[in-house]
């Protein structure tokens, strides 16, 4: 009997989405493999070169931490795993993010140190088909090639994250901006010093040092802010989760229920929504019309994985009532 996969337990047109993530992931490694191979034959002594290529080593961890997450997120709930591995997509963002965010300050000291320094990074020349040719002109070509790909993956994978609220795949879709502004970054550093501009080369090792702290501070933030539980949000982090206040409207539509209040928790790309409601005075549910509720607010969202109704007396006080007005 084969394993249980992510994919059996999504819908449909979710599930060839994720097929298409894993796809794009295989690419971004294998695309990936090819430019830190071409870059680290002509890295040279440019400072800018060598931030690009250790940011394009690093880039290499959100698509394996997706590929390992997807894994390990379908293998069903054991006696000492009982939430299941859900969160397994919150370690793997959280891997992806503190990598990021120690390799950018390693970087920052670096270059600023160079800056301050005023090192002169000598580029040479090199026979090509018998002709001289100055290495930053193979430099700013190599690091030309690299920037189409990362534009198009990144634009894909941003609409597959909000698909399938993933946010490794988000934080793999912001890694790729880094690279190609990298790569822009790397190109003006390198034609500076071929213009005599030294401090050009460091200056744009600084700007791709900071893009990728920023990088993993954010990543790492949202990483940690998750597993700690926080009340569930956008793919991006930006707003409040719509399908808590969606619980709140179909539980509210029972005549059976009063109020409700719920906290529910964002588990990587599932959802555990904890709804507490207050019944109607005289008309205690019973275990039929639980379970009947339940399985509605499963109904409402393929994210909404595992519900909990508790009918209750009084509420918990860090339960959360709706966000917004329903009427406004």
């Amino acid at each position: 009997m084969s394993r249980p996969t992510l994919a059996d337990t999504l819908p449909e047109r979710q599930a060839r989405a994720l097929a298409r993530a894993v796809r794009i992931e295989w690419a971004t490694i294998a695309f990936l493999a090819a430019a830190i191979t071409a870059v680290g034959l002509t890295v040279g002594n440019s400072q800018a070169m060598r931030a690009a290529w250790i940011e394009d080593l690093l880039s290499l961890a959100p698509p394996i931490a997706f590929l390992v997450a997807v894994r390990v997120i379908a293998m069903p709930a054991t006696r000492r795993y009982p939430y299941g591995f859900f969160r397994s997509v919150g370690v793997a963002h959280l891997v992806a993010g503190v990598a990021l965010f120690t390799m950018g300050a390693i970087l920052i000291v670096e270059s600023v140190t160079a800056l301050i320094l005023a090192e002169r990074p000598p580029i040479g020349s090199v026979e090509l088909f018998g002709q001289t040719v100055w290495l930053g002109w193979i430099m700013m070509a190599v690091m030309a090639l690299t920037i189409p790909l990362p534009i198009y993956f990144g634009r894909v994978k941003m609409k597959l994250a909000r698909e399938l609220h993933n946010k490794v795949l988000y934080a793999d879709a912001d890694m790729n901006k880094a690279d190609w502004m990298t790569a822009v970054g790397t190109i003006v550093g390198v034609g500076g010093i071929g213009l005599g501009l030294w401090w050009m080369d460091a200056a744009a090792a600084t700007f791709i040092a900071g893009s990728i702290l920023w990088d993993g501070v954010k990543n790492t933030r949202a990483a940690i802010t998750d597993l700690m539980d926080t009340t569930a949000t956008t793919f991006d982090d930006a707003h409040h989760h719509p399908d808590a206040d969606a619980v709140h409207d179909y539980l509210s539509s029972l005549p059976w229920v009063a109020e409700v209040r719920t906290r529910t928790r964002d588990q990587g790309q599932f959802f555990h929504v904890e709804a507490f409601v207050l019944p109607v005075r005289g008309r205690a549910p019973s275990l039929r019309k639980l379970a009947d509720a339940q399985e509605g607010c499963r109904r409402l969202d393929w994210k909404l994985h595992d519900v909990v109704v508790v009918p209750v007396a009084e509420f918990p006080a860090n339960a959360m009532a709706r966000s917004t007005d329903p009427e406004s």
